[in-house]
């Protein structure tokens, strides 16, 4: 960026990565897992701000800094112990997901004959019920965002409760990002709410794209503008080839 001249406006990406990034606000020394080109730049990118005490992998078997270099190893048997010890916060996707948040990404129709077999519950049985979830959805729509998802492979909240304690303990799912906005399941009944739109997003566009009435459509704000500081570290030095533009196009 020249200097002097000020940064172009915020993209529609640029707004997804800040909300993915606060999604690791005020965690501390927790495992970053980000699934995603969009989540990937935002774990970064809180590390580089605001969240400095987040631990990063590269993908496999090390831990790095902030800068790329291996500052540690990661063994398998130790990643496991982090994520049964709830030191992990993931961001995983979600073919389908329902109003308490329960997840699918493992087939698409009825079990016996589905219409489309997906990757299989993978660890996401074990993700919800031991450390912190978020997702990341980057076509927010009615066939994601649907009544009743074909198979739990994430545990949602009114599944955690009816399974007692032992499930409920350390469920918690923080935020649900899309490229519309930002939702969460801060309600009486933990049914998903509105947390905030980004810029440009219409309240009737996300009730068109969303299977089921969401809470707090009432009053909401608009996601924040990220910092020119925080541009900066976008476009110069996290993502100067703009790959996130792939995931959510201006």
């Amino acid at each position: 960026m020249p200097p002097g001249r000020p940064p172009a406006p915020a993209t529609r990406a640029d707004h997804c990565v800040i909300a993915c990034a606060e999604a690791w606000r005020d965690n501390g020394e927790v495992l970053a897992s980000p699934m995603g080109l969009i989540p990937s730049i935002g774990a970064r990118l809180a590390r580089r701000t605001f969240s400095p005490d987040l631990l990063l992998t590269n993908g496999e078997a090390f831990l790095i800094g902030p800068d790329g270099a291996t500052e540690g190893w990661l063994p398998y048997r130790q990643h496991l112990t982090m994520v049964t010890g709830g030191k992990r916060h993931v961001m995983m996707g979600a073919s389908q997901i329902d109003r308490f948040g329960n997840q699918n990404i493992s087939c698409i129709g009825d079990w016996e004959q589905p219409a489309r077999q997906l990757l299989g519950v993978r660890g996401a049985p074990v993700n919800t019920l031991n450390n912190p979830v978020s997702y990341w959805i980057p076509k927010h729509s009615s066939r994601v965002f649907v009544e009743r998802v074909d198979m739990v492979s994430g545990v949602g909240y009114d599944r955690a409760a009816a399974a007692g304690p032992s499930a409920s303990r350390y469920h918690r799912l923080p935020r649900v990002v899309t490229n519309l906005g930002v939702f969460d399941f801060e309600t009486p009944d933990r049914s998903m709410r509105i947390a905030s739109l980004h810029p440009g997003v219409t309240l009737e566009e996300v009730r068109a794209a969303t299977g089921f009435d969401l809470a707090g459509t009432d009053s909401f704000p608009y996601t924040r503008e990220p910092t020119a500081a925080e541009l900066r570290l976008i476009r110069e030095e996290l993502d100067p080839r703009a790959t996130r533009l792939r995931e959510v196009p201006a």
